[in-house]
C-alpha cells in the first residue's frame, strides 16, 4: 500500500505542475484577433504571399480562395499549387484565377524520392513567391477578413521571425471530438509555451501547419522546406528548424479569424491522426510507450480509480489524492471547453477520448511497421524503406 500511496503523490504532484502550467498558457496563448497593424505598416504595405498546397481539394479549395479574396489587407498575392490532384481540383484554382488576378495556379511537379508531398508542394510555392511575408496555409481552412493582417500585426508586435495559428478546430462527429481535442489539450496543458517563444532549445517546438508565417528572408536562411523534405509533421519540424537557427518563433490562438474541419467521418480521423502519432515519437516505440503510458496515468486512470474511492477501503490520504486529480482533470476540461467553445457533454466523454487516442497510437505503430505505410492524401510513404536506405547512406 506504500508505494500505492507514493504513486498517487507522484500522480498528482504531476498533474498539479501540469495545472499551472495550463494556468500560465492561457495567459500566453493570445488571439491573433487582439493585434491590429500600424498606419506606418499599412501605408508601406509590403506584399504578402499566400501560398496553399492543394491535393484533392475539391471539396475546400473554392471555399478557402472565396475567404481569402475577401482580406482586409489588400496587398497579397495568392498562390494556389494543384499537386497532382486526380479530382477537379487544378480546374476550380484556374477558375478563380480568372475570377482574380491575385489568384494564380500553379501544377506541381512530380513527387522526387525522399520528399513528402506536403514539404515539397510548399518548396516549389515558395520558389515563387514575391511577398516579403510568406503563409502557409492548407485548402480546408476558412478565412475571415482579418487573418492575415491581424497575424502580421502579432508577427510584428511580438517581435518575432515566425508564428504559427493554431485554428478554430470545428468538430461535428463524435470522432473528431473525442481526437482532435487533443490538439487543445496538448498545447493548453502539456506545452510549456513561455518556454516555446524564449527557449533556443528545438525541443520547445510546436506548430500547426494550417497557418504558418514567415518572414522571406527567414524561411530563406533556414533553407525552407528542403531542410525537412523527409519529415511527415513538416510543422514541427519547421518550427524546430526556425530554432536550430536562432530565430524567434511562437504559436497563436487563431480561433477568431480563421476555421478549419480537419477531418470527418471516423476512416478520416484514424487516417489523419494515424499518419502523425508514431512519426511524432521519431518512430521509436519506446518512447511511444513512455509518452502515452504516462498520458494514460495522468489523464485517464484518475477517472478509472475514481469508484474505487467508494468501493474500497483505502486510506484517506489516497482517497483525497485522487479527488485533487480528479478536480485538475475537470477544471483543465471546463476551461477548455469553454475557451474553445466545445460540447460540455465532451467533459463526461474524457475517459472515451483517452481510450481513442491510445487506440490510434496503436494503429500507428502497426501502419508505419507492419502495415502498408503512413498514408496521407493518396499517397503511400514506406517507413521501413526510407529507414533501409538511410542505414545505406550512412554505410557508404
Amino acid at each position: 500500500m506504500d508505494y500505492f500511496l507514493y504513486y498517487q503523490y507522484a500522480i498528482t504532484i504531476l498533474l498539479t505542475v501540469i495545472f499551472f502550467n495550463f494556468v500560465i498558457n492561457n495567459f500566453v496563448y493570445k488571439k491573433t484577433s487582439r493585434f491590429k497593424l500600424t498606419s506606418s505598416f499599412l501605408n508601406e504595405s509590403p506584399l504578402v504571399s499566400i501560398l496553399i498546397p492543394a491535393r484533392n481539394e475539391k471539396k475546400n479549395i473554392g471555399r478557402c480562395l472565396r475567404s481569402l479574396a475577401r482580406q482586409d489587407y489588400g496587398n497579397i498575392e495568392i498562390l494556389v499549387l494543384d499537386d497532382n490532384s486526380d479530382d477537379n481540383t487544378a480546374e476550380i484554382i484556374e477558375n478563380w484565377s480568372k475570377k482574380d488576378n491575385r489568384i494564380k495556379y500553379l501544377k506541381g511537379k512530380p513527387l522526387p524520392k525522399k520528399w513528402k508531398g506536403k514539404s515539397y508542394a510548399c518548396q516549389q510555392l515558395a520558389g515563387k513567391a514575391k511577398g516579403k511575408y510568406l503563409i502557409f496555409t492548407d485548402a480546408d481552412t476558412l478565412h475571415f477578413p482579418d487573418s492575415v493582417s491581424s497575424s502580421l500585426a502579432a508577427l510584428i508586435s511580438n517581435d518575432l521571425d515566425v508564428l504559427s495559428v493554431f485554428p478554430k478546430q470545428v468538430m461535428v462527429t463524435v470522432h473528431e471530438r473525442m481526437v482532435v481535442i487533443f490538439i487543445n489539450l496538448a498545447v493548453m496543458a502539456l506545452m510549456p509555451l513561455v518556454l516555446v517563444k524564449r527557449a533556443g532549445n528545438p525541443k520547445f517546438s510546436i506548430a500547426n501547419g494550417q497557418f504558418i508565417l514567415f518572414k522571406r528572408d527567414t524561411y530563406r536562411s533556414i533553407g525552407g522546406h528542403g531542410n525537412i523534405r523527409k519529415d511527415i509533421i513538416e510543422d514541427v519540424a519547421i518550427s524546430r528548424q526556425v530554432k536550430k537557427c536562432g530565430f524567434k518563433f511562437m504559436v497563436f490562438d487563431g480561433r477568431s479569424s480563421i476555421y478549419c474541419r480537419m477531418y470527418g467521418d471516423f476512416r478520416e480521423v484514424a487516417t489523419g491522426f494515424s499518419k502523425f502519432i508514431f512519426a511524432a515519437m521519431g518512430y521509436s516505440i519506446t518512447k511511444l510507450v513512455i509518452v502515452i503510458s504516462m498520458v494514460i496515468a495522468l489523464f485517464f486512470v484518475p477517472v478509472l480509480m475514481l469508484p474505487g474511492a467508494y468501493l474500497i477501503d483505502w486510506p484517506l490520504a489516497i482517497n483525497i489524492n485522487l479527488l485533487v486529480q480528479i478536480s485538475i482533470i475537470f477544471i483543465i476540461r471546463v476551461v477548455m471547453t469553454f475557451r474553445f467553445k466545445e460540447r460540455i457533454i465532451d467533459i463526461v466523454l474524457h475517459p472515451l477520448s483517452m481510450f481513442y487516442i491510445m487506440a490510434l497510437s496503436i494503429n500507428s505503430v502497426y501502419q508505419a511497421k507492419y502495415g502498408r505505410g503512413i498514408y496521407w492524401k493518396e499517397r503511400t510513404y514506406n517507413i521501413k524503406e526510407e529507414e533501409e536506405l538511410d542505414k545505406n547512406e550512412a554505410d557508404i
